[in-house]
């Protein structure tokens, strides 16, 4: 037995520029998250992963593979979003919004042959009440909807690998109404509150 043993990982993905969105508030947020982590026991990874379907395809599974993560949590921005939304399922078709690559997935379908939906295990009404009851500034809903675009397929591909410890958070855009900062304790209350159900 080693003499210590090693910490257990949260890996925590943001997305890249798109569209509209110069600015990722998905990636800010997961920046700034970094900044203020203080959950004892629990190393956190972040990574922004491009707005592509090819490439998120390859970088998904390959971080399970690195990481080994007790918990893997996708956070995307939301144009419609006033809250923090957690995500209880994904989907496996539809994908016919282009990408920044100006791309779709072949079919238009995330992984070939796997159910046409997963939900997560992870209770997502419980993750958003404790959010609601923690006294901080931001608000959580739940939602059954990711929306066919990136943010659905990377959350399909780790609910496919994991239902059993993977999310999706979208945020709203940058103070719309909550800063990074306020975002990021949101994401760290809903980490705190999954946790609990995964460890």
């Amino acid at each position: 037995m080693p003499a210590e043993v090693s910490k257990k990982t949260v890996l925590v993905t943001g997305f890249g520029p798109f569209g509209a969105h110069a600015v990722n508030a998905s990636w800010m947020a997961v920046q700034e998250l970094d900044k203020h982590w203080n959950v004892k026991g629990i190393d956190l990874l972040i990574e922004e992963i491009p707005v592509e379907y090819d490439t998120v395809f390859e970088i998904v599974p390959a971080l399970w593979e690195q990481v080994k993560p007790c918990l893997v949590i996708h956070v995307g921005v939301s144009g419609i979003a006033s809250k923090l939304t957690l995500e209880q399922q994904a989907h496996n078709d539809g994908y016919d919004k282009k990408d920044v690559k100006g791309t779709c997935p072949e079919k238009n379908c995330c992984v070939n042959g796997a159910n046409s939906c997963i939900v997560s295990g992870i209770d997502m009404q419980k993750v958003c009440d404790e959010i609601n009851d923690s006294g901080i500034d931001v608000k959580s809903t739940v939602s059954e909807d990711p929306g066919r675009y990136l943010c659905d397929f990377s959350y399909f591909l780790s609910l496919n690998i994991d239902r059993s410890c993977s999310a999706f958070i979208h945020v709203p855009p940058l103070d719309q109404p909550y800063s990074a900062k306020q975002l990021a304790e949101g994401l760290q209350a809903a980490i705190t509150a999954m946790l609990k159900q995964v460890s």
